[in-house]
């Protein structure tokens, strides 16, 4: 079975050089940051729900200054969120399940991630309880009631308006749903050009929905190569190659989320929603690793 451990630390290497994205217009004008997604995003909600789907153990964390423990990131030490956070000069968002989210740092964001989701309910069903995508968005309106209350309409309108948003989720929907068995419910549905539009469909009614609820600025990620994770080179790949299948689902997937975001930017009559191409800049740190500064052994 198909982990979230085991996607996590090769999609956060890739991950990492989004930040290059962004970092000019954040240092232009410091914001509010919210996070949406799975594993590869996820602060630590998962720690406070009975679910299967935890990074409550080691290694996880082990570091992470100055406690190397496990915080619920899935990740050995930090997560994308905490390096954009450091970019934009401010604190780590906190989960949003978390008490300690209350009074003036539900100023600097929240991060509703939830390891094991994907774009469709039923990815992740095994993990059981965890924050599906339509539940993370109603945390967002929560959320917004929580800080009116704190700074009132006006502001708490501005200052959504303002943010800036990640929203990380489409991997699981192949490694936890369409692949995750042989034969699973949705690869007997749809062949996988048909599923992967179906998806592409329901992530743009999510983005719509989360423009409804104020974001402007949202940094919207690909999938990384999915075929080429540990996990499923080791299930699925053969003679050390990378799992084509996963990685056919990978080069469909990304140029198409890229044209959707580009069309609901047309019909929204701004660039609100940024493509983030994580695949590519992953094989491009992979096949020239110099160029970032790393060097290998």
């Amino acid at each position: 079975m198909a982990t979230l451990s085991s996607f996590a630390p090769l999609a956060i290497l890739s991950l990492v050089l989004v930040i290059s994205a962004i970092v000019f217009e954040a240092e232009a004008r410091p914001r509010t940051f919210f996070v949406f997604g799975d594993s590869l995003v996820d602060n630590g909600n998962n720690n406070y729900l009975a679910t299967t789907a935890r990074a409550d153990a080691p290694p996880y964390g082990i570091d992470y200054p100055p406690s190397h423990r496990p915080t619920g990131r899935f990740s050995n030490g930090y997560n994308i969120p905490d390096l954009i956070s450091q970019r934009l000069g401010a604190e780590a968002t906190l989960p949003y399940l978390s008490p300690e989210l209350r009074g003036n740092k539900l100023l600097v964001g929240a991060n509703f991630a939830s390891a094991g989701i994907g774009i469709l309910n039923d990815t992740g069903i095994q993990f059981i309880n965890v924050i599906r995508m339509y539940r993370q968005l109603q945390y967002f309106k929560e959320y917004q009631n929580r800080v009116r209350a704190i700074i009132g309409a006006s502001q708490t309108k501005s200052l959504v308006n303002q943010a800036l948003v990640l929203i990380t989720v489409g991997g699981n929907d192949f490694v936890n749903n369409y692949f995750l068995v042989p034969n699973s419910a949705r690869s007997r549905q749809y062949p996988l050009p048909q599923y992967v539009k179906y998806l592409i469909s329901e992530y743009q009614k999510l983005l719509q929905k989360l423009y409804d609820l104020g974001a402007r600025r949202v940094l919207v990620t690909g999938t990384g190569p999915l075929g080429c994770v540990p996990s499923e080179l080791a299930q699925r790949g053969r003679n050390g190659q990378c799992a084509a299948e996963l990685q056919q689902a990978a080069e469909l997937f990304n140029p198409q989320l890229e044209q959707m975001l580009l069309q609901l930017n047309r019909k929204i009559g701004k660039d609100t929603f940024i493509a983030a191409n994580t695949g590519k800049m992953h094989n491009n740190f992979v096949t020239n690793p110099q160029q970032f500064g790393t060097t290998y052994c």
